[in-house]
């Protein structure tokens, strides 16, 4: 079984490792301890895996590491191996009331997989695999626990298919938690996301029953599409196991472009006119001039990198209307497109910024193009005005007819008396600079009409702008919640949702 990432080491014993969010903490009776060890294939209470249990990628949490703590540790870990022993387990837990957190891979950067309030951490790693594939329909049968290389080693190879799903998590994130976030790879512009390639789901509900959605046939219309109401629930509405999605041929053809435009705004509008005539280069990013500097070493420019793969004719005609929408635009050497492919899943500078005392983030947000302009400014200004930033900066990273999505990352520093003051009075203030910064992304993105996430999810994060976001329809989520798990104990504390373990405190 493969097992998550850790992002960073927790600099504690595994004994002595605190917790840094309060509020109630749900324990396991030993009687249902024991029965869950019957019903599982692997049952943990090391302090060890519990702690590891205890965090995801969430930046905020990289800097409790540093002081030896996890945001909360659930009483034990369940590591079932198939989708019976899944019902099993959920069932044995909603009968005694105890919540269950449903992990993986624990990419997610939003505290998703955090379990709030203790109990049990489910960790579905043991579901792994590509049950079936069907090359000719190209749809294929995979277990929610498969992380991303084996899936696309398991497709192409005997296959010669792939789902084109590549995020920047790709090593460290398994298809059921893509499926749970609504996950985006960063060549979404050609494949789309993963709410447009999943056809099917299998998923436990919180008593043990079984469910299958779709995956029957394309485009049926028989009643409204349930598999779509687990996509992007985050564990609170049911336990994805499996899941069928639709696959493309290996691409024969591929093809290259980069750009370099006068201003953030222009490189957006190329971008708009690009996909308006119905072209879909596979990845289509903007750097504005801060990263195209940090990232490429070319500050006075706003940078374009275009990478296309489909069957030769298709790319062919793709890049003749980039080229078209681009022309007298200042053309870049291409080599910049290896060296985004090089280093676009290095997240090795995160950890190392945090334990230097830089709190660090990316807010990624979408917008309709009408607003995209003024949210970039309106963002970076907010950000650059928060006391202790150092910097702030974005890029547009996966476009479609409508809009955009802007990826926001801000860097802060205390102030140099507050250091002063200790350990206690840093890590205070790391919290709410983070807290503050994070409102000020959230509550203009509202405000321009756009989505609060394009494909992190919501987790610990976001929630507590769910109920703007989602208007009065956050009182439906509700009920759809209460029905499928009136005993609450699925991911509480998630999505906005009212919990019956207490309400999450923020740090």
């Amino acid at each position: 079984m493969t097992r998550p990432t850790p992002v960073t080491p927790v600099d504690a014993l595994p004994a002595e490792v605190t917790e840094r969010l309060g509020g109630r903490r749900v324990e396991v009776p030993a009687d249902l301890a024991r029965r869950l060890a019957d019903a599982c294939a692997e049952v943990s209470t090391s302090d060890a895996d519990r702690a590891e249990a205890g965090r995801d990628w969430w930046p905020l949490a990289i800097g409790w590491a540093a002081d030896g703590a996890v945001p909360a540790r659930p009483g034990l870990v369940a590591r079932p191996a198939d989708t019976g022993q899944v019902a099993a387990v959920l069932s044995l837990c909603n009968a005694a009331g105890v919540p269950v957190t449903p992990a993986a891979g624990r990419s997610g950067v939003c505290g998703a997989a955090v379990p709030v309030f203790g109990g049990v951490s489910l960790d579905l790693c043991g579901l792994a695999g590509i049950t079936d594939v069907d090359p000719r329909s190209l749809v294929a049968d995979v277990r929610a626990g498969t992380f991303g290389p084996d899936l696309e080693d398991g497709l192409r190879v005997p296959h010669g298919v792939t789902l084109g799903h590549w995020p920047q998590s790709m090593a460290l994130s398994t298809v059921g938690g893509w499926l749970a976030c609504r996950g985006a790879g960063q060549y979404s512009n050609r494949y789309g996301k993963i709410e447009d390639m999943v056809l099917g789901l299998e998923v436990v509900l919180a008593d043990g029953r079984v469910v299958r959605t779709g995956g029957r046939g394309p485009r049926a219309a028989v009643g409204p599409d349930l598999t779509q109401l687990f996509v992007g629930s985050e564990g609170t509405l049911g336990v994805i196991t499996e899941a069928r999605l639709r696959v493309h041929p290996v691409p024969a053809g591929e093809g290259r472009r980069a750009f370099g435009f006068p201003s953030f705004a222009d490189g957006l509008d190329a971008c708009r006119r690009i996909l308006r005539r119905g072209a879909t280069p596979a990845v289509l990013r903007l750097y504005d001039s801060t990263e195209s500097g940090r990232s490429f070493d070319l500050p006075e420019t706003n940078v374009l990198v275009v990478l296309d793969e489909a069957d030769p004719v298709v790319v062919d005609a793709t890049l003749a209307v980039v080229d078209d929408e681009c022309a007298g635009t200042e053309e870049l050497d291409t080599g910049l497109v290896a060296r985004w492919l090089e280093h676009r899943n290095d997240v090795s500078a995160l950890a190392p910024l945090w334990r230097a005392g830089v709190v660090v983030d990316t807010v990624e947000v979408s917008a309709r193009w009408t607003a995209l302009p003024g949210l970039y400014d309106t963002v970076l200004g907010a950000l650059s005005s928060v006391e202790g930033t150092l910097a702030a900066s974005s890029h547009q990273s996966h476009a479609y007819t409508d809009g955009a999505c802007l990826y926001f990352t801000f860097a802060g520093r205390a102030p140099e008396s507050t250091t002063e003051d200790g350990p206690v009075a840093r890590e205070a203030w790391a919290a709410a600079y983070y807290r503050q910064a994070w409102d000020e992304v959230s509550r203009a993105t509202l405000a321009a009409g756009g989505a609060l996430s394009h494909h992190h999810g919501v987790g610990l994060n976001r929630s507590r702008f769910l109920a703007q976001a989602l208007d009065g329809s956050l009182a439906v989520l509700a009920a759809v919640k209460t029905a499928l798990d009136p005993g609450g104990i699925l991911n509480p504390g998630k999505l906005g949702l009212d919990s019956p373990f207490g309400t999450v405190p923020w740090p």
